[in-house]
């Protein structure tokens, strides 16, 4: 769906009282222990450490098994790595599709066989798979490992218990290692068995690499940021994204709103909005949110103009229009050149920029030119600035990555779920479960 961009500034006042602070590392991410950590604590020597990592990526639509984008594998390597050298043996653990407790051969939701060329490639090693998570075969390969040895578990999820942090799975984990780290933070606000139950049948749980690195940079952005901050969310529902718009509006200088959930604001402020995507149930609370923005001080912009199309297709025809004069059959697919203008001026005077959804529908070419610029001015602002800018969420990461600007940025997040989360606020499981400093 549509996520878009344009602004109108419900609120002039800029909130200039707040206190500017440096970017940093906060208490969470500092008060869990991290995998140097662990290494400081124990000799890893010959020592099993069951590692959480997220191997879920996308395969071949021809063959069911040739990986198309290795991007998660390449993400759990510092870690790995780092525990090898210190002569640990890692036995990685994931989750692959939903096979919801069904044992399924191959595809998205099965075997994890697939993914093992690629890792021994990256790793450098040789890496050896069982066929199960849990059991007596499991545990007696475990019991084998020697030095800086790899052993990948089977698909978690083909036990449905995974799902439902199953004590008897958790145990069943925990016997294969004395040592825990989690580094798959995509999955990490889940209570599930391989992400939060295992964790109280180890000696010592800490974060990896990754997850630590998330940590700083999402929970840093928004509770000790070099402001101004400026979040910039996007998404097809109002609904999916009140905790989050809520959160922000508490700790961000200005909000900029895109996606096919601008409608819904556009409804509230009395405008017709044609054939565009809307949630009726949410425009009173839209109301709500424009109110506690403007009592707050928050800069709360939505877009000035939009890109409408006759027809949901890629060669649909196509017109700009204000978004006060949306008219007829006509439906919001992207957002308009002032607001890109107006999106730029906002962001260029920000210190750190959270970005999160769509500015349009960006599957289709004809309208994610939004989506795109709004990247290249994230990218612009890291590079002639030296801003801190982080991009969160399954689409627009990938919008990002699309546009083949995702080295330009500072960080980009490997979680959707678990990214919005951590800007609401919430405690995610699979953090809490982890050993203290």
């Amino acid at each position: 769906m549509f996520s878009s961009a344009i602004s109108r500034v419900v609120s002039q006042s800029f909130s200039k009282s707040r206190k500017v602070a440096g970017f940093h590392s906060t208490s969470l991410a500092l008060d869990k222990l991290n995998v140097e950590g662990l290494a400081e604590k124990v000799n890893l020597e010959g020592q099993n450490v069951l590692m959480r990592v997220d191997l879920n990526v996308p395969l071949s639509k021809e063959d069911d098994v040739t990986v198309t984008d290795d991007t998660r594998l390449r993400a759990i390597v510092p870690t790995t790595k780092f525990l090898l050298e210190k002569g640990a043996n890692v036995i990685l653990c994931s989750h692959f599709g939903r096979p919801k407790g069904e044992i399924i051969e191959k595809g998205k939701n099965g075997r994890l066989t697939p993914v093992v060329p690629h890792l021994e490639k990256l790793l450098g090693v040789q890496v050896t798979k069982v066929d199960d998570c849990m059991g007596t075969e499991v545990e007696d390969a475990a019991k084998g490992l020697t030095k800086s040895d790899v052993l990948l578990l089977e698909n978690t999820r083909f036990y449905k218990g995974e799902t439902k942090n199953d004590p008897e799975l958790s145990a069943g984990l925990g016997k294969l290692a004395d040592y825990f780290v989690m580094d798959a933070f995509g999955t990490a606000h889940r209570a599930h068995s391989s992400t939060a139950g295992v964790a109280s049948h180890m000696k010592l749980s800490a974060a990896g690499y990754l997850l630590d690195k998330e940590l700083k940079y999402l929970k840093g952005a928004v509770d000790s940021p070099t402001r101004p901050l400026a979040a910039i969310v996007g998404g097809a529902k109002v609904s999916t994204k009140v905790p989050v718009l809520e959160s922000l509006i508490e700790k961000c200088d200005t909000i900029l709103l895109g996606g096919a959930m601008i409608f819904t604001f556009y409804k509230a402020m009395g405008y017709n909005i044609g054939k565009s995507m809307i949630e009726e149930d949410m425009v009173g609370l839209a109301a709500d949110l424009m109110k506690k923005a403007e009592a707050k001080g928050v800069k709360f912009v939505l877009p000035s103009d939009v890109v409408l199309a006759d027809e949901f297709k890629e060669d649909a025809n196509t017109k700009i229009a204000k978004a006060s004069e949306i008219d007829g059959d006509w439906m919001g697919l992207d957002i308009g050149p002032e607001s890109l203008k107006e999106f730029e001026e906002e962001i260029s005077k920000c210190n750190t920029v959270v970005f999160n959804g769509p500015m349009g529908v960006f599957e289709m070419p004809a309208f994610a030119n939004g989506t795109v610029t709004v990247a290249k001015l994230l990218a612009k602002a890291t590079e002639e600035r030296g801003a801190t800018t982080i991009v969160g969420g399954g689409d627009s990461v990938a919008a990002v990555n699309q546009a083949g600007l995702g080295d330009k940025v500072s960080h980009i997040s490997t979680g959707g779920g678990a990214s919005l989360e951590l800007l609401e606020g919430k405690e995610l499981p699979g953090v809490t479960a982890l050993s203290d400093m």
